[in-house]
C-alpha cells in the first residue's frame, strides 16, 4: 500500500474516492494481482460483516475471498436490513465486533445510514443508485487492455441505473469518453448526469447521452451492457422488453465499434435479451476478466481501508 494514500473512510458511492485515491487504488490492484502472497497477512485479524439483501455470486465470493486472502475473515448475514431493528442500531452493534461493513442493498439510504452511525468503514457493494465496486473492476479491466484510458470511448447500452451511474462517475474521471444509450424514459437520473459532467471535467473525459445505441457504439473501444430488469424490480415485462428491443448488443451493433473493441457485462446476463450468446462467447468478450478483477479491485479497496 502506498503510504502517501489517504486512508479511505467509506465507499458509499464512487465519489467517496478522490481522483488520486482512484488512481492509487487501481495501481494497488495491479500489484495485488501480480503478487497476491505479498499481501497475504496485510489485514490479519481484521473482520468484515457482509449484509446482503440481494442474491449474489460474484460480490459475495470475491469479498469473502478478498478478506481471507488478505489474512482477515468475514461473516455473512442475508435478509432485509433495518426490518428487525433500525439500521442505526445494527451499525452500532456491528462496529463493536467488525472492522468493515459491506452492504448489498436495495436502498442507497441504507448504505448512507450505516455509514452515518458506524465507526468503521462501510462499503457499498451495490445499491439502486450505485455499483462502485463493479466500476472499479471495469476500469481495471480496461486499463489492462488499453493502458492509458484517456480519449478511449466506452459505450453503455441499456438501462441508465446503478451500473451506468457508476461508470459515468468513474470512467470519465480517468479521461474516458462515456456514452450512455438508453430508450427514452430510461436515462440516468438528472443529478447523476450533473455529477457525471463534473467528473468528466475533472478527469478530462466526456459524457454523452443518446437514445440511439448505434450512435453510441460507433467507434467505441468498449461496449458494455447489463440486464434490462434490475434484481427484485421485474415489473411491466412486456412493455419493458418492447422498449429495449433496439438496445440488444448483438453482432450488428458490435460491428459499429472498433475492430479491437471489447465487450463487457457485469453479470449475470440474460442471453438472448440484452446480449446475444454469440457476443457473450466471442473473442471480444472480456466478461470473465471483469469478474476476476472484482477480487483484485476489492482487495485494493480493503487495503486502503484496513491495512496499517
Amino acid at each position: 500500500m502506498n503510504k502517501n494514500t489517504t486512508r479511505l473512510a467509506d465507499l458509499r458511492s464512487d465519489l467517496d474516492l478522490s481522483l488520486n485515491q482512484l488512481q492509487d487504488l487501481l495501481d494497488l490492484a495491479v500489484k495485488v494481482k501480480a503478487a497476491p502472497r505479498d499481501f497475504s497477512k496485510a489485514i490479519e485479524g481484521k473482520s468484515a460483516a457482509m449484509l446482503f439483501e440481494k442474491p449474489s455470486l460474484r460480490t459475495r465470493v470475491t469479498f469473502e475471498l478478498a478478506m481471507s486472502q488478505l489474512g482477515g475473515s468475514s461473516t455473512f448475514v442475508e435478509g432485509p436490513i433495518g426490518e428487525r431493528e433500525p439500521v442505526k442500531d445494527m451499525a452500532r452493534n456491528l462496529d463493536r465486533w467488525c472492522d468493515v461493513i459491506i452492504a448489498r442493498t436495495y436502498s442507497q439510504r441504507t448504505v448512507e445510514d450505516l455509514a452515518t452511525y458506524s465507526s468503521v468503514p462501510v462499503i457499498n457493494a451495490l445499491s439502486k443508485e450505485y455499483h462502485p465496486c463493479q466500476a472499479l473492476a471495469d476500469v481495471l479491466t480496461l486499463k489492462e487492455i488499453y493502458g492509458d484510458l484517456r480519449e478511449k470511448k466506452l459505450a453503455f447500452i441499456g438501462d441508465g441505473y446503478n451500473v451506468a451511474h457508476s461508470l459515468m462517475l468513474t470512467a470519465t474521471r480517468l479521461g474516458m469518453d462515456v456514452w450512455i444509450a438508453t430508450p427514452q424514459g430510461y436515462e440516468p437520473k438528472r443529478e447523476m448526469i450533473v455529477q457525471g459532467h463534473a467528473c468528466a471535467s475533472e478527469g478530462g473525459g466526456k459524457l454523452k447521452l443518446t437514445n440511439d445505441p448505434f450512435e453510441a457504439a460507433t467507434g467505441a473501444h468498449a461496449i458494455y451492457t447489463d440486464v434490462w430488469f434490475s434484481m427484485g424490480e421485474q415489473t411491466d415485462t412486456p412493455q419493458r422488453l418492447a422498449d429495449f428491443a433496439r438496445f440488444q448488443v448483438n453482432e450488428t451493433l458490435m460491428a459499429k465499434a472498433r475492430k479491437e473493441a471489447v465487450f463487457l457485462h457485469c453479470l449475470p446476463a440474460k442471453r438472448g435479451e440484452e446480449v446475444t450468446n454469440g457476443v457473450m462467447e466471442s473473442k471480444q468478450s472480456v466478461i470473465f476478466d471483469q469478474a476476476e478483477n472484482r477480487l483484485h479491485a476489492q482487495k485494493a479497496l480493503l487495503l486502503m481501508m484496513l491495512a496499517e
